[in-house]
């Protein structure tokens, strides 16, 4: 009997179950129907499959009545307490789900605020390392002030870490944030790849407006060739405005004619200035505004024209750019510019790999201590610096 029932437990479905219990409670078909807004056919199939699968007939049918036999008798306790137990883990999961997000927006709300008028520059920049300075990075990871190729960065790596090097441009839409308020993510990222990671103070907008963040990556990344390390075991990253950033400095590299490093990740890029593609999510409180994205690109490019490819990666020329990873959120405002620009790589032969996470939120691998997708996205991020940069020429 153990064998017979064991395959017929894997192949009952919760449907089944409910069905079951609905014609027990009703001893009449067409009422447990209405109750379950099924068709009366489709709720005797679903009661016939189940006594199939178990090898029990559980009703007795006449023209008068049904009654449960006694398998059914037996069936009904132990469903009812099996579909109390699947209810409540479901909205025991949808709660935390709840309280997740309801985190992430307290969290992120000050910034939301600050940014509606970006005047305050001093204010909006407190409130970003506020928020960053909730989060503390890897107890293993060692961090350290450095000066890559004369930009003030901190290097972060844990034990046993590689040869090769990510280099890491954050997120703030160009006007706000800075490597020490970012430790925690960039530690995150170094430790998963087993990499240490390079993490940049690039000048800031609107009092340094493009190019000069691209000029400070590409000043850090000619000093980790001038200091022997190969490109191929260089990878960068960068977090929402910094996947702008990012790629402006792989097309400036491949423009002059530098090599190019290994690989690039992109997490929730914001790479179209221009707002084009900017579609806040209708069922998310957490979104990146577009009037405040307008207010970030105006400081940001200073006059310089947006249709730049440079600037405009939707619009440019990507042939020769190393594989990338992109990783978007579903409930983003980005969200649409990631995919389009997983599509406009790919048109132009770059390896893409795309990730999707069903996250109401834009940046949330900033999240990793304790949204479950933010840490499985920092674990793919390692694995792929680790297999296109971490382990080249090793």
């Amino acid at each position: 009997m153990a064998d017979i029932a064991a395959p017929a437990a894997e192949t009952v479905e919760l449907r089944h179950l409910r069905s079951f219990v609905a014609v027990a409670d009703e001893l009449n078909f067409s009422r447990a129907a209405q109750r379950l807004f099924l068709s009366q056919p489709a709720l005797s199939r679903q009661i016939r499959s189940l006594e199939r699968l178990i090898g029990c007939e559980l009703f007795r049918r006449s023209t008068q009545r049904v009654e449960l036999t006694l398998a059914g008798e037996a069936l009904l306790t132990r469903a009812r307490v099996l579909l109390a137990d699947a209810d409540e883990a479901i909205a025991a999961t949808r709660a935390v789900g709840g309280e997740l997000t309801a985190r992430m927006t307290s969290i992120w709300q000050p910034w939301v605020d600050a940014t509606a008028d970006i005047g305050d520059l001093d204010r909006l920049r407190s409130i970003t390392e506020e928020l960053h300075g909730r989060f503390t990075p890897p107890a293993e990871v060692a961090v350290t002030a450095i000066i890559a190729g004369g930009v003030p960065a901190l290097r972060l790596a844990a034990p046993h870490a590689s040869d090769a090097a990510i280099l890491f441009l954050h997120g703030g839409g160009y006007v706000t944030g800075s490597a020490f308020g970012y430790r925690h993510l960039v530690g995150a990222i170094a430790a998963s790849a087993g990499m240490p990671a390079v993490a940049i103070d690039y000048r800031l907008a609107p009092e340094h407006p493009y190019p000069s963040a691209v000029e400070d990556a590409m000043n850090a990344y000619r000093w980790l060739l001038d200091g022997g390390l190969d490109p191929g075991r260089i990878a960068l990253v960068g977090d929402s405005s910094a996947g702008g950033l990012t790629l402006s400095t792989l097309l400036t590299l491949r423009d002059r004619g530098m090599a190019l490093p290994a690989a690039a990740a992109l997490l929730c890029p914001w790479v179209d200035l221009t707002g084009r593609t900017h579609r806040p999510p209708q069922d998310s409180p957490l979104v990146f505004l577009p009037e405040t994205a307008k207010l970030l690109a105006d400081a940001y490019l200073d006059g310089h024209p947006i249709d730049d490819p440079l600037v405009d990666p939707l619009r440019a020329d990507l042939t020769g750019l190393p594989p990338l990873l992109i990783h978007a959120a579903s409930g983003d405002a980005v969200f649409q510019e990631a995919t389009l620009l997983a599509q406009h790589a790919t048109s132009f032969g770059v390896p893409v790999t795309t990730s999707i996470f069903p996250v109401p939120t834009h940046d949330f691998h900033l999240f990793w201590t304790f949204l479950p997708e933010a840490a499985t996205a920092i674990d793919q991020v390692g694995t792929f610096l680790r297999t296109t940069a971490g382990t080249a020429g090793a």
